[in-house]
């Protein structure tokens, strides 16, 4: 298996983000931003290329991340995995993951990501912590996480808005004994 694929499943891939995917990263997922994705990632609906462009390069540099794109069999960029702000110290980081297309969605792909991210974060990085945060209006994503191991340490209340309504900002975290214990 390519060293940059941490996954292979039913034709899907998860591996490293190469300078070289810039362009189809931005078309297939910016132009435009699926307005849902844009909800439940807490980010603006609307980003030019050159916004995207510096995040993208930028993101694949950083020493303490690790940005991963989830490849389609038909080899469109649906999605991406990254293990960010990692305290190499401390032995922890903040993981997020977010698939861009609808189609895409409630078929197990983002468990799968999920799962296989968070391997790699404690196999090969070592890691004791991954922690991530889920907005109370996102109940499928945090269902996905809790099958993965994540589990609820904190709520910030009316921490963020959902439309005209506040919403919670949920708390998850997985330690690495527990991460063994799951893998037996």
């Amino acid at each position: 298996m390519n060293t940059n694929i941490i996954a292979e499943k039913d034709g899907y891939l998860i591996r490293l983000a190469k300078a070289e995917d810039m362009e189809n990263y931005y078309e297939q997922n910016y132009c435009p931003l699926d307005k849902e994705v844009a909800r439940l990632t807490g980010c603006k609906e609307v980003f030019t290329k050159e916004e995207v462009t510096s995040f993208f390069l930028k993101s694949i540099e950083e020493d303490n991340r690790y940005f991963f794109l989830v490849i389609s069999p038909d080899g469109r960029i649906i999605g991406e995995s990254v293990i960010n702000e990692i305290d190499w110290d401390l032995r922890c980081a903040n993981f997020r993951v977010g698939l861009y297309r609808m189609d895409e969605r409630g078929k197990g792909i983002g468990t799968w990501v999920t799962e296989r991210t968070r391997d790699f974060a404690f196999e090969e990085l070592k890691l004791h912590r991954l922690e991530l945060d889920v907005y109370s209006f996102n109940p499928r994503a945090e269902k996905a996480y809790a099958k993965a191991g994540f589990k609820r340490e904190g709520v910030l209340r009316d921490a963020v808005m959902d439309g005209d309504t506040y919403a919670d900002d949920i708390l998850m975290s997985i330690l690495e004994d527990e991460w063994r214990e799951l893998k037996k």
